[in-house]
């Protein structure tokens, strides 16, 4: 005689968990059932170790593409891994039962595509009882209250008289409960006399016997279905992943609150305004005893009005806010963030499966101290020391398999310092990131090299200069020789100087920065003066007969050069670059965008002088020349900062003179081209060159006739104290 006893609950409900408990302890099952692919057989008696610590979550996988996986998650409240506890702590067999992984994985675009989603199927019920909120009575009839074996009897017919009519092109459903029903059927024929099934309230009146249609009915449902091979494991999970906020379907709105009514025993309410006035006084906000009293009381009494068991989470944020907060929202928020959500990462045992990738980086993390965390935080590395040098390396490797634990943060300081820092934060779907990566190799060292070998290979020869960077800053010395030698064969049959040019500022860049994290560069250096060679060799062609999108590239390509030139101790490569700028600054037919910005380049290098650029100015803007590209050409030139029109009057006072000058049709055409232009300065930089145009271009405030004239001998007996104060004497 088959004893079943079905135990429907609500995913992560702590009055369903303690239910369940409850109910366990009554039943004393000779097996115990739970809702979920039947693949985590495998790793179930990983659940009764003590180092498994929630929340965590069972991981299933596709073993040719880790992309695609399933997770269930599980907390301390969850039902499931109390029923998971519960049987491992009374030796009794547990098994899992749903439609196989192997099958609704490979199902998943289609039954994504088909299933048809129960939209809120307890609203009747809660109706009926009198609320406009299904959460808040299903809380306030299960969650809220502390329940044993009879009301699992009671939630069964509810969800029994709501599927009644229930429609028959739900195939996803009927699938699983299919399965399900296969399941049981075979934990009932190996001999087990009583058995506990928990799963959700709404496939429960499906797990009853009785209800049952024929197994070939069952099977015809199941056959014929694709599948994929897969593997399961355990990972660590967050309570923010927990939350509904997170975008987890079967989350809750506070994963926090939920826990805190799970394991307090009694005087929940109290019990929880007594943390979030411990949590306020940390902020250094004033709290008394007596406030954190007047409070629960508030809780309770709003609770009564709306007809509660129990002050739920509405009450309880509405009475903190009011009493402990003095009104203000902005303390409510902290505690919304701290205790109502958290940032609480989960454990799992070392003896969890795990690819050979993880078993790396976990025995990196350790070696190196740097525990993975759920809670976002800061950490700053000294690339002097040695352990900050290891810990740079290794998140950089990370980067390159796509695993981005870390983020580079702002120091605040240049790349040419020993100081890096980043923005660390882990999250479950890093798990599956690192299976993918696994593919690659089986150390991160092994698996980076390989992904720096596959981009290299279809990488261009920019992509393989930002690759050049990535490997000195990952340390990937066996990576770092075969990008070296792809690029500096790539470069010698490289026609387009564009490509080339944009490939120059990554190069310099890691020629100037290896000696900080301590790696040779010399090979570096040789590829990068081979590039610039055949950039300065290219230059004059490729700037010809440019449209204005073309030149606004080439413009930017120019400037990364001149960064990236700036950035080596070369004279050499600075000698030839600045010469291929001066031949550029003399060539007919170059867009003015271009030559303006060569001309800029030159006078801010010290090889033109004022005289040669006030020439040339005169040229450009003289009334014989086409208008528009003069426009270009001042765009090009002044581009960046005003600094030049600030401190050289005859410049302004020329560039002043051309925009008076030009004919009213042709300025309507160069106002956006100015207006771009002078846009992209500080207002307080417009501001002072408005000024100086009303004034007449001159540098200082005019004088007006009466006025004294400057007493330069007075002046001359101030100005070594004005030096001495100024620290410049």
């Amino acid at each position: 005689m088959t004893d079943v006893h079905v135990l429907g609950i609500r995913h992560h409900g702590p009055g369903s968990a303690r239910a369940v408990r409850t109910a366990l302890d009554e039943l004393r099952p000779d097996a115990v059932l739970i809702e979920g692919p039947p693949e985590l057989d495998t790793v179930a008696a990983l659940a009764a170790s003590p180092a498994m610590e929630p929340p965590v979550a069972a991981l299933v996988y596709a073993v040719e593409d880790p992309r695609t996986a399933g997770f269930y998650p599980m907390a301390s409240f969850s039902p499931e891994w109390v029923a998971l506890r519960w049987a491992a702590s009374n030796a009794k067999p547990v098994r899992f039962l749903d439609l196989p992984a192997t099958n609704g994985l490979a199902l998943r675009d289609e039954e994504t595509a088909s299933r048809r989603l129960h939209q809120d199927p307890l609203r009747a019920l809660a109706e009926a009882a009198g609320y406009d909120d299904t959460e808040r009575w299903w809380e306030d009839a299960i969650e809220h209250r502390y329940h044993g074996l009879d009301v699992f009897a009671v939630v069964c017919d509810a969800m029994a008289a709501l599927r009644e009519g229930e429609d028959e092109a739900d195939v996803h459903n009927q699938r699983r409960e299919a399965a399900m029903r296969r399941d049981l059927r075979a934990v009932l024929k190996e001999g087990h006399g009583r058995v506990a099934v928990v799963c959700g309230a709404w496939h429960a009146p499906a797990l009853l016997p009785a209800n049952f249609p024929t197994q070939a009915a069952d099977a015809a449902r199941l056959r014929g279905l694709p599948n994929v091979k897969v593997a399961a494991t355990w990972v660590p999970w967050t309570t923010s992943r927990l939350a509904r906020a997170s975008g987890y379907g079967a989350g809750v709105t506070a994963p926090g609150w939920y826990h805190h009514l799970f394991t307090c025993p009694d005087d929940a309410v109290l019990r929880w305004m007594v943390r979030v006035a411990g949590m306020l006084r940390d902020e250094r906000l004033d709290v008394s005893a007596a406030s954190v009293i007047e409070a629960v009381r508030l809780s309770e009494a709003l609770a009564t009005l709306r007809g509660r068991p129990l002050a739920g989470l509405a009450e309880l944020m509405e009475s903190t806010q009011a009493v402990l907060c003095g009104g203000s929202d902005v303390p409510v928020q902290l505690v919304a963030r701290r205790l109502l959500v958290g940032d609480i990462l989960g454990s799992v045992p070392d003896d969890t499966p795990m690819v050979p990738l993880a078993q790396d980086l976990a025995r990196a993390q350790k070696r190196l101290r740097l525990k993975p965390s759920a809670a976002a935080q800061t950490v700053e590395l000294d690339l002097r020391t040695e352990s900050h040098l290891e810990r740079s390396k290794l998140l950089h490797r990370l980067g390159l398999l796509d695993v981005p634990w870390g983020q580079p943060a702002e120091t605040g300081r240049t790349r040419g310092t020993f100081k890096e820092a980043w923005y660390l934060e882990w999250f479950p779907e890093l798990e599956v990131a690192l299976i993918e990566a696994s593919t690659h190799g089986t150390t991160i060292e092994s698996a980076a090299t390989a992904v720096v070998g596959e981009r290299a290979a279809a990488g261009d020869i920019a992509e393989l200069s930002r690759l050049v960077d990535a490997c000195l800053l990952a340390d990937l010395p066996g990576a770092l020789a075969a990008v070296l030698a792809v690029l500096d064969e790539r470069a010698a049959r490289q026609h387009d100087t564009a490509v080339l040019m944009a490939a120059v500022e990554p190069l310099a860049r890691a020629r100037r920065y290896g000696d900080v994290r301590k790696t040779g560069t010399e090979v570096v250096g040789r590829v990068l003066g081979g590039v610039v060679l055949r950039v300065t060799v290219g230059l004059a062609a490729a700037c010809a007969s440019l449209d204005d999108e073309a030149a606004a590239t080439m413009r930017a390509h120019v400037d990364s050069v001149q960064r990236g030139i700036a950035l080596v101790d070369d004279p050499q490569l600075r000698t030839a670059w600045t010469a291929a700028l001066a031949n550029l600054s003399h060539q007919a037919g170059v867009h003015g965008l271009v030559a303006g910005r060569v001309v800029r380049l030159l006078f801010d290098g010290g090889l033109l002088g004022r005289e040669e650029l006030g020439r040339r100015l005169s040229v450009t803007l003289s009334p014989a020349e086409d208008a528009n590209r003069a426009a270009a050409w001042l765009e090009g030139f002044l581009s960046g900062d005003a600094v030049l029109l600030l401190h050289e009057p005859d410049l302004l006072a020329a560039v002043d003179g051309w925009v008076a000058g030009v004919h009213g049709d042709t300025f309507d055409d160069l106002l956006p081209l100015l207006r771009r232009t002078f846009s992209r300065f500080q207002p307080a930089e417009r501001r002072a060159i408005g000024e100086q145009v009303r004034r007449g271009h001159r540098a200082g405030p005019r004088q007006s006739a009466d006025e004294e004239p400057l007493d330069h001998e007075r002046a001359a007996r101030v100005l070594p104290r004005i030096l001495d104060l100024l620290g410049r004497r």
